[in-house]
């Protein structure tokens, strides 16, 4: 073991600073990196969860990227999906495609003696995903469609419900209009209520059969007006959708979860901003104290110093067992704030004590992901910025002299 080491081993763990003035120092400096790991493993883990979670909600109700026509330009009416140039099979066949399921969307207004309200009907067929869409019930559940004749059932966002005093098995009249022609009324049963807390979503969609929409919409039986791609993982997006869009056609086009909602997108970069000035301001406070710490510890050490370079040690060896002294004293820091701070991760992330404003946020739980690259990051970056932050200030050794730190008392 080199000596610089060995030293510092010994008078960091030396009983006898116990009670002296450096215990003190020594506690400050401990509670500040504990608390700089504790905020930064809450603000990282909060803040990439709540990414997460909020592009997982969009792409989970619409799909991670969404097949059109370009004739919808991009209007809520869909358009018929042009076959030519569409390789559905090949879609599939990507790795990172979990599943496609068809659909019509209208829009249109339903209204009762309590309120109106206007919606996208948005009509599904017997490949909707209704174990993808369950996360979001809150009360009944999705239409059964079968496709060989007309269900009349829908699934209706709380919003919508709440507004229209409407609750599972209330029958509800929607109004649709296509051009000059005659405005086409529908009877619908409630059969189903979601909440995405997504305001864009829950103030629009309501989920029904798929026939409805064609028939409204004056399209075949097989036609269908979009095609919602669903990914294994969110974080693919950007490289997966090229491959999708050469596969489409050139008649149709392919649009992003993360590019039809660009409001929330914007909030969500904000996360970005909020976590590097978060981590940036704790880092400096864990710094300014550990530096603080150092330059006590060098002050109250005169006398060994001016004893080590006595015996030939050189300004660089005392230097490091200063450091590595330093460096040591965080390390009880770090894993206290390691098991508090996971701690309190993990209690949230099983028991959601902490909840949002919806409307604000769009998730209603502070959702939390831990990543074992992100917890071992923090702890590794605070103690490597702090090692390389306190080379500057050690240099105060050099200026020490032997014969005057001698007789230092």
């Amino acid at each position: 073991m080199k000596f610089p080491l060995y030293f510092s081993k010994k008078i960091a763990f030396s009983k006898d600073n116990k009670n002296n003035l450096s215990r003190v120092i020594v506690f400050i400096g401990r509670l500040s990196v504990a608390l700089g790991v504790i905020v930064s493993l809450v603000t990282v883990s909060t803040g990439v969860g709540s990414k997460r979670a909020i592009k997982e909600r969009m792409a989970d109700f619409s799909g991670h990227i969404s097949i059109k026509s370009k004739q919808s330009n991009n209007s809520y009416n869909s358009s018929v999906l042009e076959k030519e140039g569409l390789k559905i099979k090949e879609i599939n066949e990507i790795p990172d495609v979990a599943g496609t399921q068809n659909y019509v969307a209208v829009s249109g207004i339903m209204r009762n003696e309590h309120n109106f309200a206007g919606i996208i009907f948005k009509g599904v067929g017997k490949d909707f995903d209704a174990e993808r869409f369950k996360k979001f019930l809150v009360a009944g559940q999705t239409p059964k469609i079968s496709e060989d004749g007309f269900n009349s059932g829908i699934t209706i966002s709380q919003k919508i419900a709440q507004d229209m005093h409407l609750n599972v098995k209330d029958s509800i009249v929607a109004v649709f209009s296509k051009g000059n022609q005659s405005p086409l009324y529908r009877k619908f049963e409630v059969v189903g209520i979601y909440k995405t807390d997504i305001k864009m979503i829950d103030d629009l969609f309501i989920i029904g059969d798929i026939n409805h929409a064609r028939r409204i919409q004056g399209m075949e039986k097989n036609d269908v007006g979009g095609i919602d791609v669903f990914l294994k993982n969110i974080n693919y997006i950007d490289e997966d959708a090229p491959k999708i869009d050469r596969l489409v056609g050139y008649r149709n086009y392919t649009v992003k979860a993360t590019d039809e909602y660009p409001q929330i997108m914007d909030f969500i970069a904000i996360f970005d901003t909020n976590i590097a000035l978060i981590i940036s301001i704790m880092l400096i406070v864990v710094i300014i104290n550990i530096v603080m710490v150092l330059l006590i510890l060098i002050i109250e050490r005169t006398k060994s110093i001016g004893l080590l370079k006595t015996l030939g040690a050189t300004n660089g060896q005392i230097r490091t067992i200063f450091i590595n002294y330093t460096l040591l004293i965080m390390v009880p820091g770090l894993i206290f704030g390691n098991v508090i701070g996971l701690g309190f991760l993990l209690i949230q992330k099983y028991f959601g004590i902490i909840t949002l404003n919806p409307e604000n946020y769009y998730i209603s739980v502070v959702p939390v992901e831990l990543n074992a690259v992100h917890i071992l990051a923090i702890s590794l970056g605070i103690l490597v910025v702090s090692g390389i932050a306190l080379i500057l200030p050690s240099y105060l050794i050099s200026k020490i002299s032997p014969v005057k730190s001698l007789k230092y008392t």
